[in-house]
């Protein structure tokens, strides 16, 4: 484990490119829905329509992206309040970094339909940021 964290940088940049990352991954599950699909350019007149009526993977993508967007406030707030309330910048990396991959196992998982791991893995991406929220209220007190 160490070798992977060691790989991540103390900067706060770090933990930017996290929120960065973290906030494409639904666009990239929006893709791959309509890619599994068989999205077309004519579909695009009406693309929710078109995800709506999605079955099997491309659906499953679809509840990704869905997902992806809505746990997707919560960590970026949880990232500004850790560097905000000076949680040591390398834990805040460590904990942005450790949710990115999670999501990227979660998304994957929710694809290939594992429902009870990605289940698991979306508890432990929202163990993350409120990890972060809690280290800030300990800090601040």
């Amino acid at each position: 484990m160490n070798i992977i964290f060691g790989l991540i940088s103390d900067s706060a940049a770090s933990a930017i490119w996290a929120m960065v990352v973290a906030s494409l991954l639904p666009l990239l599950m929006a893709m791959t829905a309509k890619a599994f699909g068989g999205f077309r350019l004519a579909d695009n007149a009406h693309p929710r329509s078109f995800l709506q009526d999605t079955t099997g993977t491309a659906a499953r993508a679809n509840a990704a992206q869905q997902n992806s967007y809505e746990t997707l406030p919560i960590f970026l707030a949880a990232v500004i309040v850790g560097m905000l309330f000076f949680v040591p910048q390398s834990i805040v990396n460590v904990l942005a970094w450790l949710y990115v991959l999670i999501r990227v196992g979660y998304c994957a998982a929710y694809i290939t339909n594992l429902a009870t791991f990605r289940s698991v893995l979306w508890v432990l991406s929202m163990v993350c940021s409120l990890m972060l929220f809690y280290l800030a209220i300990r800090i601040s007190t």
